[in-house]
């Protein structure tokens, strides 16, 4: 008896809170301007076959959309994020010719835009990013975004440097071309500056280095080319940059050292040269350092790793480097991943590289290092095919491994052609 009370009781509540939620629908509703903007935005995007009514009582209410977050501005409902492609199994699929409406630019309280694999054709739909009507959101939108979405072509618009508001700009992975535009620069609230994966081209704009709030630089996968700007060194606060697999060259500015709370430096895949700068030895904070890929040259022995203890990941693979492996190396306690294949180095190899606590994987093949490997059956063991030392032909181990199943790929053991050390 007490259970069937309980269960009316709470029946009962339950009635009470749908019927005070309608009224509250009643007095919210949304802006009718706001309501048939949002519609017809909508339609260029998935089509005139949306028409939005299957919702009650409108986007805001009952059932809304997926994509679509609202919020209350002087007792009625407006648009507060838009998210248009297929990110939630509910969201709003693109058609096959999908336009730009001057409707999006109607949305009064935008903060967040994106699209998400929306435009996918470039060749028999392709689609260019509105020049126009951006500044009507330059007050509201926060966060803008353009993700795989090979068929937007074009130019980024000029009218971008107007979003005075922004504070992540990402476009990942579309058919974007030209140069970098510069009155990017104007936007001093910008945290996060994401341009990667597109065919944009010409050198990385000095004016980039106004943008001091910066936390994330990616600008990589495109055609940039050119030296790096010295101006990059005013971005103090940045957390990551990842200019990588672009065609930029020249020698590591010292300025880059000023970069004290950079945890991610990334500029594999280019034409760096003129060796290691000595002020990448200041970036403490630094977790990763991928430079593989590049002419860069010079000595590894010069090189204070010691510095560096925050370091994970070191990848130095293919970039010129002579000398020997230094024990100091050995010294980064956290390190996890260590790149040097396919370089320049001689000399034999220090045992301490196997006293790295956290170390998993270590390649050192394509290189000309000599001598005997003098690494544990359970340092092998551990790394097994992750550690790299063939292609290095003067290189070789101890025959007594040759009973165990814990012996380096690609080495030949004692006596083979290597000098024993």
């Amino acid at each position: 008896m007490k259970r069937f009370v309980l269960v009316l009781l709470l029946v009962l509540c339950l009635c009470v809170i749908w019927c005070y939620g309608e009224d509250d629908m009643d007095v919210t509703p949304m802006e009718q301007a706001e309501k048939e903007a949002l519609y017809s935005a909508i339609q260029g995007f998935v089509g005139n076959w949306w028409n939005g009514s299957d919702l009650y009582p409108d986007p805001c209410g009952w059932t809304p959309i997926e994509g679509v977050s609202c919020d209350i501005y002087g007792g009625l409902w407006y648009v507060t994020a838009l998210s248009i492609g297929p990110i939630h199994d509910n969201s709003l699929g693109c058609a096959k010719n999908v336009e730009f409406r001057p409707q999006l630019f109607e949305l009064k309280h935008l903060k967040s835009l994106s699209f998400f694999n929306c435009f996918t054709s470039s060749h028999q739909h392709p689609i260019s990013i509105l020049e126009n009507g951006w500044e009507k959101l330059s007050g509201t939108l926060e966060s803008l975004e353009f993700r795989s979405n090979p068929g937007l072509i074009g130019q980024v618009p000029t009218s971008y440097g107007g979003l005075m508001k922004l504070q992540s700009l990402v476009l990942i992975a579309n058919g974007l071309t030209g140069e970098l535009p510069r009155n990017i620069a104007n936007l001093n609230n910008l945290k996060r500056l994401v341009i990667s994966g597109n065919w944009f081209t010409g050198h990385i704009p000095d004016m980039f280095g106004q943008i001091t709030e910066l936390l994330i630089l990616d600008l990589s996968r495109n055609l940039l080319s050119g030296s790096l700007p010295l101006t990059l060194g005013n971005l103090t606060s940045l957390l990551k940059l990842d200019l990588s697999n672009n065609q930029l060259e020249g020698e590591l500015p010292k300025e880059i050292g000023y970069l004290k709370n950079l945890t991610l430096l990334d500029l594999r895949g280019n034409n760096f040269s003129g060796g290691l700068t000595k002020s990448l030895e200041e970036m403490y904070s630094l977790e990763e350092m991928v430079l593989a890929n590049n002419p860069i040259g010079g000595d590894i022995v010069s090189f204070e790793w010691r510095k560096l203890q925050n370091l994970i990941i070191l990848d130095l693979s293919s970039t010129d480097l002579v000398g020997e492996i230094p024990e100091s190396i050995a010294e980064l306690k956290r390190l996890r991943f260590l790149g040097l294949s396919d370089n320049k180095l001689t000399g034999n190899l220090t045992p301490k590289l196997a006293t790295m606590p956290c170390v998993n994987a270590i390649y050192l093949n394509g290189n000309n290092l000599t001598g005997v490997l003098k690494f544990t059956e359970l340092f092998y063991g551990k790394l097994g095919r992750r550690f790299g030392a063939w292609n290095n032909p003067n290189l070789c181990y101890p025959f007594v491994l040759m009973s165990t199943s814990h012996i380096p790929y690609g080495v030949k053991p004692l006596p083979g052609r290597c000098h024993a050390a």
